[in-house]
């Protein structure tokens, strides 16, 4: 007789805060690489409560070729005081640096840029998911949402076939 296994309790370490949506209706993903991102406390605390919009979000480089994430929102902490933070300031990513030479030749490129694709806490340290894009074009947006329609009409024809077959 086969055990049971427990199901796994959610670990509150390792949960997603935000997550950019917005990023795969309007761009075309090449690559993402998980960086670190350095925060102040009352940050964490905001973050840990469930709040950041990574919408208007973007990363790039400075002039000494360090990573930086900038237009980020994540609002002040409510219980915080004169120690609060800036709402959209300028956030430094943490990642290797055979990974930033990667990351620079690789929007060398005209039209690709750096997005932030998910927020999210691994191991209790917060991490930001990022991803290499290529801007679409309306008629490519139209053409996925046609596809993903597509996709949700022929699992819904095999669905109804199942079942029918099965009575």
């Amino acid at each position: 007789m086969a055990k049971k296994k427990k199901p796994e309790a959610k670990d509150p370490n390792n949960n997603v805060v935000a997550r950019n949506r917005r990023a795969y209706h309007d761009f075309t993903i090449l690559d993402t690489y998980e960086a670190g991102i350095v925060l102040t406390g009352t940050e964490v605390k905001s973050l840990r409560e469930g709040q950041a919009s990574l919408v208007d979000g973007f990363a790039a480089f400075d002039n000494r070729h360090e990573l930086w994430l900038e237009q980020v929102h994540i609002p002040e902490y409510l219980n915080g005081t004169w120690t609060n933070h800036a709402v959209r300031r300028k956030r430094k990513l943490l990642l290797h640096g055979k990974e930033l030479i990667k990351i620079s030749r690789q929007i060398q490129d005209p039209g690709l840029t750096i997005v932030p694709l998910s927020l999210y806490f691994k191991d209790g340290r917060a991490k930001v998911e990022i991803g290499i894009a290529k801007g679409k074009r309306e008629f490519d947006k139209r053409q996925t949402l046609r596809e993903k329609q597509d996709n949700r009409e022929a699992q819904r024809a095999m669905r109804i076939r199942n079942r029918h077959a099965a009575d």
